[in-house]
């Protein structure tokens, strides 16, 4: 499991576009580690109220907040700011493009506290950045493995070294599916409930093919064949046939494969001349997906069975 710190740098560059931050002031202490994964607003401390701050999260100021500052006399606000800027602040983000007067922009210089403008109401910019610190925050690691999205069904296909990972990713390509990574899969867990595949930034778009090289699926299939995240729904094991011993021939009992502390529906499937890999992920992908719609054949036809076997058993 990777932990990368949340750095104020990172919650910046990552979230330029989607935030629209502008720095103002305090660009020394953009390697300030963000503690907390949430904002707040605060109005009490700005006040006077300093019993409780929770001062390890990035700050927000809106409208109420900088008129009730331009309100005070000249003196009074400097002690308030002395008082707010005495705790390490990770940040402080201005909502509405609103400007911070000098005063402020000095005391954030002197403490090295980020600064920034935001052009999103105050609870607009709230909700957004705390969608982003969730998901910077997420616990996070690799899978050895190529995922596919199979019909909104996120299925990673695990498998040793040329087993024919990558043949089986391509052939659910030419089928209209979508590519989400190749070979390596990063994965994230979000709201500790479900975890998240996707692919470095650098190789995206890219698959390796053994025998022909690198191949650019956007270029040569559009980009509907390509994903940029997806929930992982089911894991898919490919092992050579010799080496599978037990293989459960109804589908009754259910496989889990853990990633990052989360139970994922998992299959194996044999490997061995003539089989069409594709279409059996495929239907298992099919299969996952009507089971999570409540339908499950191998239980339907189990309770046929027993049905029939108690029928035939009356005297």
């Amino acid at each position: 499991m990777q932990s990368d710190a949340t750095t104020v740098e990172r919650f910046y560059t990552e979230n330029t576009s989607s935030l629209e931050l502008r720095l103002t002031a305090g660009a020394s202490g953009l390697k300030r580690v963000i503690p907390e994964p949430t904002v707040n607003r605060p109005g009490l401390v700005l006040t006077g109220f300093t019993k409780y701050f929770a001062h390890k999260r990035v700050q927000a100021i809106g409208n109420a907040e900088a008129f009730y500052l331009k309100s005070l006399p000249l003196e009074e606000r400097g002690r308030r700011y002395d008082v707010f800027f005495s705790h390490r602040l990770p940040c402080v983000v201005f909502s509405r493009n609103l400007r911070p007067d000098k005063l402020f922009l000095k005391a954030a210089e002197e403490t090295d506290t980020p600064i920034f403008q935001c052009p999103f109401i105050t609870m607009k910019f709230i909700n957004r950045a705390t969608l982003a610190l969730e998901a910077m925050f997420a616990p996070r690691g690799t899978e050895m493995g190529s995922m596919v999205d199979i019909l909104g069904v996120g299925v990673l296909i695990r498998g040793e070294s040329g087993i024919g990972k990558s043949e089986c990713v391509l052939a659910l390509i030419e089928r209209g599916y979508s590519l989400v990574a190749d070979d390596i899969t990063k994965v994230s867990l979000v709201d500790g409930l479900e975890v998240v595949g996707t692919s470095s930034g650098l190789t995206r778009d890219h698959m390796e093919i053994r025998g022909i090289g690198i191949i650019n699926v956007a270029a040569m299939f559009g980009v509907r064949s390509i994903r940029k995240e997806k929930r992982v729904d089911l894991v898919v094991t490919l092992k050579q046939w010799e080496n599978v011993t037990d293989v459960d021939r109804l589908g009754l009992e259910q496989e889990f494969y853990q990633i990052l502390g989360a139970d994922i529906p998992s299959i194996t499937i044999p490997v061995r001349p003539g089989r069409d890999l594709a279409r059996l992920i495929e239907v298992a992908a099919f299969q996952t997906k009507l089971k999570a719609s409540g339908q499950n054949a191998a239980k339907d036809l189990n309770e046929r069975l027993l049905a029939q076997m108690a029928t035939s058993n009356k005297p």
